[in-house]
Order: structure tokens, then C-alpha cells, then sequence
């Protein structure tokens, strides 16, 4: 019982924001109130109206873009190249290293960005590559712990050996073995990445310029204007957010169905 009223409370601790956000942002006037007056949909006109706006929303997507097409040609060869290492030591070194931005603040990022890229060698400071090159290194990590746990879980060596066997090279193992028993795992690390790229705020409000400001770097200048329009251009990036939580947990059952069937 005292694990359900836990259970319940946090439920309740996470729903009622969000629920007050989407009610926000259908109301006409909130000031001062529990709860605002009016209805309308006018504050999501106004936010697909708006220039910075629609500006931030194609930059967010192009640096997402960018982000997921580098872990892809990234990860993919090293996530190979870890899982057929031989040495224990090294193979705990190489996960130390890939996994260090994990519990490296986006703050410690972002000013040595500053301090490398601002200088007259490297002018590259505030540019849409430097921003995606940043979310890389941030959103690599974790698409290197979806695929190289799967490629464990999935027995690829025993594969790999068989075809081997059978006199295939090596590219012909990994075109035909390695990536098509890896396509559920790959797109489910290429939507958290997505995910987390989508939502990155610390990191991109200080390296982004004026014309590759992401979605949340412009939301966070909205909270300083009206309410409702606040709420709305919240809304949508929690809705980009839960399609991206939505088509996660759909790959991973995907995979789950798969490997399930195939054992």
C-alpha cells in the first residue's frame, strides 16, 4: 500500500505541471490565478507566427539532423571496433572515455568551446556545425550503450563466426550480419539522441549564435512575455519530446518481439 501511495504522489508530482502547461496554454489571461480565464487558441497561432520562432524550430531540427548523422558514422565503427576487442582493460578504458560526458556538465562543455573556438585561429564560435559537433559529444554516449549492449545480448560473434566459416570478408559481415540484427537498436540510440538533442538547453544558450538558436534557447526568452504564448511554445516542444518517447518505446518492443522470436 505505501509503495502505491509513493508510486501515486510521484505520478502526481510529474502530470500536474505538464497538465498545468496544456491548460495555460489555451487560456486567454493568467495573472495571479490558480488557474487562467478565458479559452482560445490564439497563443499557437502566434507561436507558428513568429519569425524567431519558426527560425529556432528549423535550426533545432538541422542540428538534430546533423547530431544523429554523426553518431551514426561514429558510433556504428566504434561500437564494432569495442565489441571486438579482446583486451578487458581496454575495453573498460574505452567505455570510461565514451561515457565521460555523461557526467560532464554541458556548462564545462560549452566554455571550452568558448575559449577554443572564439580565438582567430579556429573563428568558429556560434556556428550551426560547432552547435551539432557539441550535441555529439554530449548525445554520443548514449548511442554507443544502446548498440554495443544489444551487439552483446545478440550473439553477433557466433554469427560473425559462422559466416567467416563460410568464406565471407568482413564488410560483407557487417553489411549483412552486423546491421541488419543491430536496425531496432540503432534507431532506438538515434531517437534518444534525438530526444535529448531536441530538449539541450545549457550547452546551446551559450555556443549557439543569433541565427542557430535552438527551440529552447528562444522558449526561455518567452517566459519573460505572456503566459499563454509561454505555455504554448512549451507545449510544442514537449509534444516533439513525446513523440520521440513514444517511437523509443515502440522500437525497443519492436526489438524485444524480434529477439524474442528469434530465440
Amino acid at each position: 500500500m505505501f509503495l502505491r501511495w509513493v508510486t501515486a504522489a510521484y505520478l502526481v508530482y510529474l502530470v500536474v505541471p505538464i497538465a498545468l502547461l496544456l491548460v495555460g496554454s489555451f487560456g486567454e489571461l493568467w495573472l495571479n490565478t490558480l488557474l487562467p480565464t478565458g479559452s482560445t487558441t490564439q497563443w499557437y497561432v502566434d507561436v507558428a507566427k513568429d519569425p524567431s520562432f519558426r527560425r529556432a524550430f528549423a535550426a533545432s531540427l538541422a542540428v538534430v539532423a546533423i547530431t544523429c548523422t554523426a553518431c551514426v558514422a561514429i558510433g556504428l565503427p566504434l561500437a564494432y571496433a569495442l565489441f571486438h576487442t579482446e583486451s578487458r582493460r581496454l575495453r573498460a578504458l574505452v567505455r570510461v572515455l565514451y561515457q565521460l560526458p555523461v557526467a560532464l556538465p554541458p556548462l564545462v562543455l560549452a566554455f571550452g568551446f568558448i575559449l577554443v573556438f572564439s580565438s582567430d585561429t579556429l573563428p568558429w564560435l556560434g556556428s550551426i556545425w560547432l552547435l551539432a559537433a557539441g550535441h555529439v559529444v554530449l548525445t554520443l554516449p548514449y548511442f554507443l550503450q544502446a548498440v554495443v549492449a544489444d551487439m552483446q545480448r545478440l550473439g553477433l560473434r557466433v554469427l560473425e563466426d559462422a559466416a567467416e566459416s563460410l568464406g565471407s570478408s568482413g564488410w560483407q559481415r557487417f553489411m549483412h550480419i552486423v546491421l541488419p540484427a543491430l536496425r531496432h537498436s540503432i534507431l532506438a540510440g538515434l531517437i534518444i539522441v534525438a530526444a535529448l538533442s531536441i530538449g539541450e538547453f545549457q550547452f546551446s544558450n551559450l555556443v549557439a549564435g543569433f541565427l542557430s538558436r535552438t527551440y529552447p534557447v528562444v522558449l526561455l526568452q518567452a517566459f519573460y512575455g505572456a503566459t499563454g504564448f509561454a505555455c504554448a511554445a512549451t507545449v510544442i516542444l514537449l509534444a516533439l519530446a513525446m513523440v520521440a518517447a513514444v517511437g523509443g518505446a515502440l522500437t525497443a518492443g519492436g526489438a524485444t518481439r524480434m529477439n524474442a522470436a528469434a530465440a
